[in-house]
């Protein structure tokens, strides 16, 4: 091995320290009260070699963030590749999203749950995967409206956000510990999917949310294939 790639080695292996110092306080005495002297003290760093890595906590956090997403992408594309159906695409890309929050619950509610820390928003560029799924799931909503199976009177944003909500605090609550002993969350994550969905079918039913546009537009056909791409 070469000067060069020993370096860059040591580099990552530090830079995968700093992450995982860093995650493992935020979550246990929360993101407001984790300063960069904390993450490098944890490590046993100076801060001034930890700025080198990342220029400041907010950086830590979009790149911890980014790693979820990476996570979250292996349970998604799988569940977009074994479903053909639309119907059948959503729901199991929903499960996968549920699935995701029990498997990492530490990225989950960094991600999601977090009200400490910045908002996604701020460089959102980085989350492209997550822009794709949503438009892909906007797509499948349409083509069950296209073809009868949901209500015209629905828009594919709002259910999604509706569909997104319900599925977030089922996990929540399943991470909390918030079921009494003997209740199985898995049997109401379930029943929770397969409620809304059922309910998108009543023709009468209109959604009045209004969500903000996506860079992505779920109408141009963006489907599985795009999540995978």
């Amino acid at each position: 091995m070469g000067i060069k790639e020993r370096h860059e080695r040591e580099r990552g292996a530090t830079r995968k320290a700093i992450l995982g110092a860093a995650r493992d306080l935020f979550i246990s005495e929360g993101y407001r009260n984790v300063s960069m002297r904390k993450v490098a003290e944890r490590i046993e760093y100076s801060p001034a070699a930890i700025y080198s890595y990342f220029p400041s906590k907010d950086d830590i956090f979009f790149a911890l963030a980014e790693e979820g997403f990476g996570l979250l992408a292996e349970y998604g594309v799988k569940a977009f590749e074994q479903k053909q159906d639309p119907y059948d695409r959503l729901r199991a890309g929903l499960w996968a999203f549920y699935e995701f929050s029990k498997a990492h619950p530490e990225y989950f509610d960094l991600m999601f749950t977090d009200r400490s820390v910045p908002n996604l928003s701020q460089d959102f560029q980085r989350f492209e995967f997550f822009r794709r799924v949503t438009a892909a799931a906007e797509g499948d909503i349409r083509a069950c409206i296209d073809r009868g199976q949901f209500s015209s009177r629905i828009d594919p944003a709002a259910a999604l956000h509706v569909l997104w909500v319900g599925v977030l605090g089922v996990a929540s609550i399943n991470l909390a510990q918030r079921l009494a002993p003997g209740e199985n969350p898995d049997a109401l994550a379930h029943d929770l999917l397969d409620t809304i969905l059922a309910g998108f079918t009543n023709p009468t039913l209109a959604t009045t949310f209004i969500a903000s546009e996506c860079a992505f537009d779920a109408g141009s056909g963006i489907g599985a294939e795009a999540v995978r791409s």
